[in-house]
């Protein structure tokens, strides 16, 4: 589920729509968090999917580091790419602000976190080297994420989190010990699924 001070607008016809904020959005808040709405998809049932809805699956969706397909059912699955993102990727099935995001400002991933099945081309921006997601982008970029996200863990106790209730127990342990006793957080590597695509195939040949 999407923070709920975010809503969905049109951008244009070549991007489409993408989330945004309608109020401050301060870091280290959750601003997505998987709840037991969301779907989740073993990769043979998508497989096994006609071309209409496997089509819009393989779109919507991205995959967890057990090759599941994880399609939000709210306005999540709009969340656009960005290679300087707003917000950041954690091991606890939830992602943070990467830093204050001000009204009227998008919410944006970087699309390397999601554990993509082919090379992604994405429109220029300013300020990076980077002009495409590479499936195996977590394993190049993960320390980086890593610091992003537990600079915004150390904001964690001290912004408003209206999505605290919907994290699984479990994680919601474990960030307490992020939190409050300053243990290392997991690292985003262990998101990492190794693509089952034809990129993956070239690349072993």
């Amino acid at each position: 589920m999407m923070h709920p001070d975010t809503e969905l607008r049109y951008i244009n016809d070549e991007i489409g729509y993408g989330v945004f904020a309608t109020k401050l959005i301060p870091k280290g808040t959750i601003v997505w968090v998987q709840d037991d709405l969301d779907q989740v998809l073993d990769p043979a049932f998508v497989e096994k999917l006609d071309p209409l809805r496997k089509q819009d699956v393989l779109k919507y969706s991205f995959k967890n580091q057990f090759g599941q397909y994880i399609l939000c059912w709210d306005k999540a699955r709009f969340v656009n790419h960005s290679f300087h993102p707003t917000c950041v990727a954690t091991m606890y099935d939830l992602e943070l602000a990467a830093r204050d995001i001000l009204p009227g400002e998008e919410l944006t991933d970087d699309y390397g976190t999601l554990n993509l099945d082919e090379p992604f081309d994405c429109l220029p921006e300013p300020g990076t080297t980077r002009s495409r997601v590479m499936p195996d982008d977590l394993l190049r970029y993960y320390r980086q994420w890593d610091e992003i996200a537990a600079a915004a863990f150390e904001r964690f106790n001290q912004v408003e989190q209206p999505l605290l209730h919907l994290v699984q127990p479990s994680h919601l342990q474990t960030i307490r010990g992020i939190t409050e006793q300053r243990r290392s957080l997991d690292s985003i590597i262990s998101l990492y699924c190794q693509p089952q695509s034809q990129w993956s195939k070239e690349q072993e040949w």
